[in-house]
């Protein structure tokens, strides 16, 4: 390879290790968010499962009428529940998806990168 070609790609992996990082830190704001939501969710419907179960009235009547004697619960059940059909469990984790689909392809050019997108270039196998 040329002086200029090796610059070249150089210049390409540089290009695109700062496009991945750039990517991959755009993520982190809304992944934050994402599981500050999915935590402050979860210990209400925790929190709302404890006290739906230490009621002794739970016991004496049907289902849906205890559901309906704990609205906090319920809701915030109702609430988990659609978030993981909305997908919650995939945006907590979309930038380590990335990297993670990033590693596979990037292992075929004997290549891989870190959480961040940083690019990491292992050696070149030695073929005889």
């Amino acid at each position: 390879m040329s002086g200029l070609q090796s610059l070249l790609a150089f210049s390409d992996l540089k290009a695109f290790e700062r496009r991945l990082t750039e990517y991959v830190s755009c993520l982190q704001p809304a992944t934050g968010r994402w599981r500050m939501i999915l935590i402050v969710v979860s210990v209400c419907t925790a929190t709302g499962a404890w006290n739906w179960l230490i009621d002794p009235d739970t016991q004496k009547v049907s289902f849906f009428s205890s559901l309906w004697n704990h609205p906090f619960f319920t809701i915030s059940c109702i609430t988990l529940i659609g978030l993981f059909f909305a997908g919650i469990h995939k945006r907590v984790v979309a930038p380590s998806i990335i990297a993670a689909r990033c590693r596979t392809v990037l292992a075929e050019y004997n290549m891989s990168c870190d959480d961040t997108g940083k690019l990491i270039l292992k050696p070149r196998p030695h073929i005889q």
